[in-house]
């Protein structure tokens, strides 16, 4: 594998030395260009390389003007437009909507080199500048809006993304071998306008006369005025995301109709590590230099990607509908031997900073049932416990870590993507928590539990407090036994859909009794495409039909979040007030159950809500 290789052209003068006078695709993206297989973009990029058709990069071009986007000239297949790694809203706004100051994807750390809804932007001015080029959107925010969807920033339902981005096209999910498929289809000829049948797309049709086994869900109009038909159009769309079982789903926008074809199918682990092997430089694009780098580089650069999909299926998380419940995974092999060129690389360090994924201990499908039938529309694989034909086994994972581990120049091996604490603890062998504890942390281990209330999890889609409590336990008598000092750090997240004030002061008792102040607290974000932005929405969970408290004014969002943080002098006011709110005053005093004493403490340096 070899380093030498050249970016992907990004300007005319690239195009010259390539002797390229015209490019079949044209990636344009909202994120700078980094040639890493952890950035999207890029990944597109090099596997249409690898098929032999030619690729340029047009990297966060300015939308004000024309000129960006016609610097590489019309592309002969197709223009690709992705926002990003993330949701450019997402990218752009914090839970309470305030316009943030970073941006990791950007040069040096710094907002504004993107606009608001990229994917829309981008598009409209690809039109004005070549109306008849064909445009194929994918990543993450055409993704987790392809159907009519709940907007957070909006407060009110949108259409369904290609209706306003006018795209001919919509890859949804993880889009190598979708992408390959359109490319071939395109190269011998093939329109785009009848590329209609192709697993993993989305398109637009006037009409569905000759369409058939499809699922057609509430419209546009029904979803955007009644939170019922929202409801009911949420669960058929998430009863049908599985590649084995899925059907074609339909959804109409006024004269139009919104057609999803089936999921596109896994993976194999061969295709896996041959996507894997295609070379990268794996560093920023010259052009950033001096501007500070891009710091989203610096946490992957030296991590693995050693599988995708999860079926842990939280609530709050999307990737069910984007990577989907079916793990799909690299061989021992491919894994290794990316880390032997990372060991390679001029400022390795000796340190692998990860080998996961979405939830790094679910390295094989759930079960041999997802092989022959795909995951299960009518129950989770976790929750509220285990499937009883769940595979709960870590040694093939165990038995890459130590591989990795024993490369030469290898110091360390972290696992940073996640562990999935209930899973581990319901593995009988205790032989990889041991060597996780032993070898894989850095003096303190990150996990999930998000809440302890009963009410709050059951709608997080999280195991119970009880669960947490026997890993936690288990995790301290394994590092007592292997005479180390470690510390776990619980992700902790407020305001979700089912939090009451109550439950918040549950979480906050929690919080006392472990001794433990978080510098940091997630206020539950609504994202597209989630469980529990539905919930948020609607008022109601659509897979249970159970009505639900949500927390939506920003003054009990305020006081949520300073509850789990009451230790904090500037949080002393919001504390009291929720306190006083929630007829709960016998918290505020001296006492040892106490969270607040009488009287506000002298002010220190602290973290304010």
């Amino acid at each position: 594998m070899k380093l030498s290789m050249d970016f992907l052209p990004v300007c005319k003068e690239d195009l010259i030395k390539r002797n390229i006078s015209e490019l079949d695709f044209i990636v344009v993206t909202g994120d700078a260009y980094v040639d890493h297989p952890s950035f999207g973009a890029a990944v597109i990029g090099r596997v249409l390389e690898a098929q032999g058709f030619t690729v340029g990069i047009i990297a966060q071009p300015n939308w004000k003007n024309l000129d960006d986007f016609k610097k590489l000239g019309k592309p002969a297949k197709a223009f690709l437009v992705t926002s990003g790694n993330i949701d450019s809203m997402v990218n752009h706004y914090t839970s309470a909507k305030r316009r943030r100051r970073d941006d990791l994807y950007s040069p040096g750390g710094k907002s504004g080199y993107r606009p608001d809804r990229a994917l829309i932007v981008y598009c409209n001015k690809i039109r004005e500048a070549y109306k008849d080029a064909p445009i194929i959107v994918g990543g993450i925010e055409a993704s987790l809006r392809r159907f009519a969807h709940y907007d957070y920033w909006d407060d009110s339902v949108r259409r369904g993304i290609l209706l306003d981005c006018r795209a001919d096209l919509l890859v949804y999910g993880m889009g190598e071998k979708t992408i390959v498929q359109i490319a071939d289809m395109l190269r011998y000829g093939g329109n785009i306008k009848n590329l209609t049948n192709i697993r993993g797309t989305m398109y637009l049709a006037k009409n569905i006369d000759g369409l058939k086994d499809y699922v057609e869900v509430p419209s546009y109009e029904e979803v955007s005025t009644d939170k019922k038909a929202y409801g009911v159009s949420f669960k058929l769309e998430s009863a049908e995301q599985d590649p084995i079982s899925g059907k074609m789903l339909i959804q109409k926008h006024g004269n139009e109709y919104l057609v999803q074809n089936p999921p596109q199918f896994p993976l194999t682990v061969e295709e896996m590590d041959d996507y894997y092997s295609i070379p990268y430089r794996r560093e920023i694009h010259p052009m950033y230099e001096g501007l500070g780098g891009i710091p989203a580089l610096q946490e992957v650069k030296f991590s693995i990607t050693s599988h995708r999909g999860c079926y842990g299926s939280c609530s709050f998380c999307a990737l069910t509908f984007h990577q989907g419940r079916i793990i799909q995974n690299r061989s021992a092999d491919s894994v290794v031997d990316e880390a032997k060129l990372l060991t390679s690389l001029k400022d390795f360090k000796g340190y692998i900073h990860d080998v996961g994924g979405p939830t790094a201990n679910f390295r094989h499908r759930a079960c041999k049932i997802q092989e022959q039938r795909g995951a299960c529309k009518s129950r989770q694989c976790m929750f509220p416990n285990p499937c009883k034909n769940l595979i709960i086994d870590h040694s093939e994972y165990l038995g890459v870590l130590r591989r990795v581990r024993k490369l030469s120049g290898v110091k360390k091996v972290f696992i940073r993507s996640g562990i999935r604490y209930d899973y581990l603890l319901y593995d009988k062998s205790e032989e990889f928590f041991k060597e996780l504890c032993e070898h894989h942390i850095s003096g303190q281990l990150k996990v999930a539990p998000e809440h302890v209330s009963d009410k709050v999890l059951r709608q997080m889609g999280k195991p119970t407090k009880e669960v947490y409590d026997k890993f936690t336990k288990k995790y301290f008598d394994i590092n007592k036994k292997l005479n180390k000092k470690q510390y776990l750090v619980p992700y902790l997240m407020s305001s979700h859909p089912g939090s009451d004030l109550n439950a918040a002061i549950e979480l906050a008792l929690y919080i006392k009794e472990m001794g433990y102040t978080p510098e940091q607290v997630q206020d539950f974000y609504p994202t597209p495409g989630s469980l529990s932005t539905t919930i948020y929405y609607t008022g109601f969970n659509p897979l249970t039909g159970e009505k639900v408290y949500v927390p939506k004014t920003q003054e009990e969002k305020d006081m949520q979040r300073a509850l789990l943080q009451y230790k904090v002098p500037e949080n002393y006011k919001l504390v009291r007030e929720a306190l006083i709110k929630a007829g709960r005053q016998d918290l505020i005093g001296s006492g040892k159950h106490c969270l607040i004493p009488s009287s506000p403490p002298k002010k220190t340096k602290g973290r304010k809500v």
